[in-house]
């Protein structure tokens, strides 16, 4: 077929008296699908079910130190934790503090000691006339509604295949003490699944902030969340901690990551690791905020992984689940849209989540079009800050909670409401 673009009127509205036929016949089938959020399904939940047999009534509670953990004590995380968190994390278990199961929660609180109290003995945010914070879009809504709930100002800053762009980012950073932080997925990033070069990261390592408490958010959620057993498949980037170490910078970075979706979403490990400095300016506030985290669940996951090799082992069990799902999607957007003229998509190798972007103004029709159908989507805009998409374009998809036969429904659904919404913009022109 041609391009939506190269059609005459009267093609237009032939191929759009088709299609809206297709879409009745979709609409009577009553379908309930969602591909609204990056919810690990059912299947992959099952991979960590022996996790639950770890312990026991009868099992041993003592840590390598010999603390019971059942108990009080250990603010920063057992020491067998660290150590597989770091490894996964890339760093030392020193520059490693364990929380509980959400690194959201991690940030959330990160933010709101700096807005409260100040990032190492720097003025609160709170009393400062105006805070701002870069934001690389399309990104992770999550992300955005934090800041947004400080009322703190949001800037986009465009994406690309490299990672952010970063003449905006240093141009930001260096001249204005207002930017006190920058919101980062590195690796398989949400939504488009990019992975920063190492030009990008060594360029945020070698920032020269004017604000003295900037921060950069290093959120990485897909650290081993791979799609390919292959090497040469994988997305490898540099370890911005030992970067910002050797640029002279080692307090710039706060590094988050989970295993939420690596065992149970809902009852992971998520951890922080930063430099000493931080740690410490942390670990004032944790001394107040609580008296230890979970360790019987740290304990449940060193047990069931025993080390890095094996977790690693489990992620390629995950793969296999998420791998055909994504083939899926993409198989359905190149099918349907490919040569149209009308789209275009990421086909990441690990993360979550595929970004799409329609012709600009279609995105919200789009997701109407398909929730009219009964297929549910991320809500257009919610990659941007404040729900925002300037060109309403760009629409997350997240593969990995329908079964491979709902998901194929799905996408369908998804290509046909894009394919009607486009010849209806075309045909408003």
């Amino acid at each position: 077929m041609k391009a939506y673009n190269e059609m005459t009127r009267d093609e237009l509205l032939s191929e759009k008296e088709a299609l809206e036929r297709q879409f009745a016949e979709v609409k009577a089938q009553h379908l309930k699908l969602d591909m609204s959020r990056g919810k690990p399904s059912k299947a992959q939940l099952e991979l960590s079910n022996e996790m639950m047999d770890v312990l026991n009534g009868d099992s041993y509670f003592l840590d390598e130190t010999g603390t019971d953990c059942r108990n009080y004590g250990i603010m920063d995380g057992i020491p067998e934790a660290k150590r597989l968190m770091g490894e996964m994390s890339e760093v030392s278990p020193d520059h490693m503090i364990i929380f509980g199961n959400s690194s959201l929660n991690i940030m959330f609180d990160t933010v709101s000691r700096s807005y409260t109290h100040g990032v190492c003995g720097s003025t609160p945010w709170c009393r400062l006339d105006k805070v701002k914070f870069l934001c690389p879009v399309p990104g992770y809504d999550r992300h955005f509604r934090i800041t947004e709930f400080f009322g703190i100002e949001m800037i986009n800053i465009p994406m690309t295949p490299e990672g952010p762009d970063m003449d905006l980012v240093e141009q930001y950073v260096n001249s204005d003490p207002a930017v006190k932080g920058i919101w980062c997925v590195p690796k398989y990033s949400n939504p488009q699944g990019y992975s920063y070069s190492d030009a990008t990261v060594l360029r945020f390592a070698r920032l020269n902030p004017a604000a003295e408490d900037f921060r950069i958010y290093w959120d990485n959620a897909y650290s081993i969340h791979h799609l390919y057993d292959e090497p040469e498949k994988q997305d490898v980037i540099l370890e911005i901690l030992d970067e910002c170490e050797k640029a002279g910078h080692p307090d710039m970075v706060y590094k988050f990551i989970s295993t939420s979706k690596v065992t149970f979403p809902g009852s992971g490990l998520a951890a922080l690791a930063s430099s000493k400095r931080n740690l410490e300016d942390i670990s004032k506030f944790m001394q107040v905020q609580t008296i230890g985290h979970d360790k019987l669940n740290q304990l449940r996951h060193v047990r069931f992984f025993g080390n890095m090799a094996n977790m690693h082992a489990h992620m390629s069990r995950h793969a296999a689940i998420l791998r055909p799902k994504f083939e899926a999607v993409e198989n359905a957007l190149e099918k349907d849209l490919g040569g149209l003229g009308i789209a275009s998509w990421t086909n990441p190798r690990g993360g979550y989540f595929i970004s799409f972007d329609s012709m600009d103004g279609c995105a919200k029709a789009i997701v109407a079009k398909c929730a009219e159908a009964g297929v549910k989507l991320t809500p257009a805009g919610a990659t941007y800050p404040y729900g925002k998409d300037p060109k309403d374009s760009n629409i997350r998809i997240a593969p990995s909670f329908p079964t491979l036969e709902e998901l194929k429904k799905a996408a369908a659904v998804f290509t046909l409401s894009v394919r009607l919404v486009s010849v209806e913009k075309l045909l408003e022109a």
